[in-house]
């Protein structure tokens, strides 16, 4: 987390408000809070926070250097561990402690920045897709309803959800600004890692579940605990889920919460193009510009839940058909050519296989999907996002994703597996601006290119290093050479890429 300027507050009663004890003087004031040692200052408590890779204890000798005289820890730290420096002596340095600095984190931060969130409309997002979609068409109902409405997610910061404390600090600027709701995405991470303790959400919104993130959290049912954490009665007042998912319905058996369940499957006159869907709702016809089936779904979430915080039909229409679609969501790439080229962040076996499902509904040729997985991420669903590749595309190009620190072709070997295994052989290209322009530079008009997994983002990470990398663009540069080249070669449309 960042640093941050909050409303002063005495130690120990900053200690009362997480259940701590204090070490120290009592009395010292706390105008500032952080977990970088580096950016400590006089007047701070410095959160010893456990990490993955370091422990905040080992840096706290760093913050007392730089003036800070509060520190939060989970254990009573020795004269030795504050350094020896000028003026940290033990009674020079006051200690809140706590069983535990990550969970306590948002409380605190809650309490610092003076309970923002109590002041805000707060909508939760969680599922496995669907999320970023769902938030931004809730946002603009609630905007057409006339609220000022602020946005949390994938498209929004490095995380889908912030720290606790950054989280916090931003629910209090939005109030400041003005802001009278905020619409974001719990990550399973976030919920896990306590990024929203001290946070009450009117309405939490479940989209789906499919395997992700199982290198985190080791198999589906810690998945699934984690993502169930939002609907706690400690946490929402009211739960709005998909009961068209096996694992929303289980929400829905266990729920200590009032549920609105929302069912796409069960809408009336459905229409779906590669740029749009609608739906009645009512008396309503309500229309989102974001192709996919998958919006259908996303958009019912969000209007449910519109309805249960008691937004009126018309600001729900006008809302729905005002959303800026996000990017990277069944993005169209607009040409002159005749291609229809969809981006989308889709990168899981399930999210693959919706989208190919949404844009064969609308393809009137070949249909061609680019995709690869991410390194240093479940292995195990590579295989499997290679079998819903080859179900559901008529050709298959596998490509690198973010390798970040695996060897690009293990990865790749791994994918191609399972393309096989769904009983088509995919075409290799390691480099992925390769792989998307011999995609684009091989189809014909009416075809599709679907190009899959990254979306929204604009790098790729390899061995480590960021490069700038958006699909969108790439496929514009290809998409202005297919247009000087004509038509496609018999070689490039028999699959030689």
């Amino acid at each position: 987390m960042s640093r941050h300027d909050v409303q002063p507050i005495r130690a120990t009663d900053a200690a009362a408000a997480v259940g701590g004890s204090v070490v120290g003087d009592p009395d010292r004031m706390i105008r500032g809070i952080t977990d970088d040692s580096r950016d400590a200052r006089d007047g701070d408590v410095f959160c010893c926070v456990r990490g993955q890779r370091t422990d905040g204890h080992r840096h706290a000798a760093q913050a007392v250097a730089s003036g800070c005289r509060v520190l939060l820890c989970d254990r009573e730290l020795a004269p030795g561990e504050l350094g020896g420096a000028a003026g940290a002596e033990p009674g020079d340095v006051t200690q809140i402690v706590v069983a535990d600095v990550r969970a306590c984190l948002g409380v605190l931060a809650d309490h610092l920045f003076g309970h923002p969130s109590r002041n805000l409309v707060m909508v939760g997002v969680t599922g496995t897709n669907g999320k970023t979609s769902t938030v931004a068409i809730l946002a603009s109902i609630l905007g057409a309803s006339g609220m000022i409405t602020e946005t949390i997610g994938t498209l929004t910061g490095v995380r889908t959800t912030p720290e606790p404390v950054d989280l916090h600090a931003r629910l209090r600027d939005a109030l400041a600004a003005g802001a009278g709701a905020v619409v974001m995405e719990v990550s399973s991470h976030a919920l896990a890692l306590g990024r929203v303790s001290g946070i009450r959400f009117a309405v939490a919104v479940f989209t789906n579940l499919s395997r992700d993130h199982l290198d985190f959290h080791g198999d589906m049912e810690s998945y699934f605990a984690a993502k169930r954490g939002l609907f706690h009665p400690d946490r929402c007042d009211l739960a709005v889920v998909n009961v068209d998912d096996e694992w929303g319905r289980r929400i829905v058996a266990g729920a200590q919460v009032p549920v609105s369940g929302f069912s796409p499957g069960t809408l009336d006159d459905p229409v779906c193009t590669a740029h749009s869907v609608s739906f009645t709702r009512g008396n309503s016809r309500i229309t989102v510009p974001i192709g996919g089936r998958f919006t259908l779904a996303n958009a019912l979430g969000a209007v449910v839940a519109a309805e249960a915080l008691g937004i009126a039909a018309g600001p729900i229409a006008q809302g729905c058909a005002s959303v800026e679609p996000p990017t990277g969501r069944f993005e169209s790439v607009r040409n002159d050519v005749g291609i229809d080229v969809i981006i989308d962040y889709a990168h899981t076996a399930e999210s693959l296989e919706l989208l190919l499902a949404s844009a064969r509904e609308v393809c009137t040729g070949t249909l061609t999907v680019v995709f690869g997985c991410g390194g240093d991420r479940d292995a195990g669903k590579r295989e499997q996002m290679g079998r819903a590749a080859a179900l559901g595309a008529d050709r298959v190009l596998v490509t690198s994703d973010n390798p970040r620190g695996e060897e690009p072709m293990a990865i790749i070997d791994a994918v191609a597996r399972g393309v096989r295994a769904g009983g088509r052989e995919p075409l290799v290209e390691p480099d992925r601006g390769s792989a998307i322009a011999s995609a684009i530079s091989g189809a014909e008009r009416g075809d599709m290119v679907v190009i899959a997994g990254k979306g929204h983002e604009t790098t790729q990470e390899i061995a480590g290093v960021h490069h700038r990398f958006v699909d969108a663009e790439v496929a514009v540069v290809a998409l202005r050479g297919r247009a000087l080249s004509g038509s496609a070669s018999g070689n490039e449309r028999n699959g030689e890429a």
